[in-house]
C-alpha cells in the first residue's frame, strides 16, 4: 500500500466515523419512529455512511462524492443553524451559543465535509507537492464554489421558510 492509498482509506474512515457518530446522536434525538420528517436526516445519514464511501473508493465517481457530501453538509449547517436560531434563549451570550445550541453539531457535520474535500483533493493533484489550483475562487471545485451554494441554498431556505408559514 502505498501513502497515498493510505491516506485516502484514513480519510474514508475519518469520514465514515464522522458521519456514524453524527447520524447515532440524531437517531437518539430524532427517532424515525417519532416523526416522519425524522425519516430525512436518517436516510441522509445513512447516504453518508454507507454510499458516499464508496463513491469515494471508485474512480470514476469521486466527484458525484465530493458534490454530495458538501450538498449534504451544507443542508445540514442550514436545518441546524435554522433550528439552534429557533430555539434561541432569551439571554444569549457567548456561553450560551456555544453550549445551548447545536454548534458542535455543526462542527462535526463541517468535519465530514472538510474529509471529503480532503478526498477529493488528493485525488486531483497528481503529486501531493503540486501547487494550488489558479482561477476564480468561486468556481467548482475550490472553497468559494461552497461558500456560493451555503449562500444561495440559505437564501432559499430562509425564503421558503417565510413564504409558507
Amino acid at each position: 500500500m502505498t501513502q497515498k492509498q493510505n491516506i485516502r482509506l484514513l480519510l474514508i474512515i475519518g469520514l465514515i466515523a464522522g458521519s456514524l457518530g453524527g447520524w447515532l446522536m440524531h437517531v437518539r434525538i430524532h427517532a424515525p419512529a417519532h416523526a416522519a420528517m425524522n425519516l430525512i436526516p436518517f436516510i441522509t445519514g445513512l447516504i453518508s455512511i454507507v454510499i458516499i464511501p464508496i463513491l469515494f473508493l471508485l474512480k470514476s465517481s469521486r466527484p458525484f462524492a465530493y458534490v454530495i457530501n458538501g450538498m449534504l453538509a451544507i443542508i445540514g449547517v442550514i436545518t441546524m443553524a435554522h433550528f439552534s436560531i429557533m430555539l434561541l434563549p432569551d439571554q444569549v451570550t457567548f456561553s450560551t451559543l456555544v453550549v445551548e445550541t447545536l454548534l458542535g453539531d455543526i462542527i462535526l457535520l463541517l468535519t465530514n465535509f472538510f474529509f471529503g474535500k480532503a478526498l477529493f483533493e488528493l485525488e486531483m493533484f497528481k503529486t501531493i507537492d503540486a501547487s494550488i489550483r489558479k482561477g476564480r475562487i468561486w468556481r467548482y471545485p475550490n472553497m468559494g464554489w461552497w461558500g456560493v451554494h451555503l449562500l444561495a441554498l440559505s437564501i432559499v431556505y430562509s425564503l421558503g421558510n417565510q413564504l409558507w408559514k
